[in-house]
């Protein structure tokens, strides 16, 4: 039987828990060709993005795919990520979350459309502060 990954269930229990404390939760994103987000708002090959409540609709994390409707600058757009081109997800409001490893995106198609930040309407995400941890990846 093949083993299955646990960043999934890391990426669904952070969700849950920036939500019951009342968090913001965003993704950090490494765009590929598989990843489906608007392309304006991609930067450096990485997008971040708000998924909370507010922010999207029908959203759904399974273990090969986190999928959700954003509105853009006022226009619905379907969101597609597949699991393993998520770098992290923490909550905004004090950058406490996971991060994880992830390779660098294959080459963008030209024609691939993309879909941007969730809520772009709010302030952009600050790094998470400098200091320690109060999370660790387990391998």
């Amino acid at each position: 039987m093949a083993e299955v990954s646990t960043k999934p269930y890391f990426i669904r229990a952070i969700y849950e828990w920036c939500s019951d404390c009342g968090y913001t939760p965003y993704l950090s994103v490494k765009v590929d060709d598989r990843t489906r987000v608007p392309m304006e708002y991609v930067k450096s090959g990485e997008i971040v993005l708000n998924v909370s409540l507010n922010a999207t609709r029908n959203l759904t994390i399974n273990n090969e795919l986190i999928q959700f409707s954003a509105r853009f600058n006022g226009v619905s757009r379907e969101v597609n990520i597949p699991v393993d081109r998520v770098q992290g997800i923490f909550a905004r409001e004090n950058g406490q979350g996971a991060f994880f490893t992830v390779e660098a995106p294959t080459a963008l198609s030209p024609a691939t459309p993309m879909v941007a930040e969730a809520g772009a309407d709010s302030e952009p995400p600050k790094p998470p502060a400098a200091g320690r941890a109060k999370l660790k990846l387990i391998k």
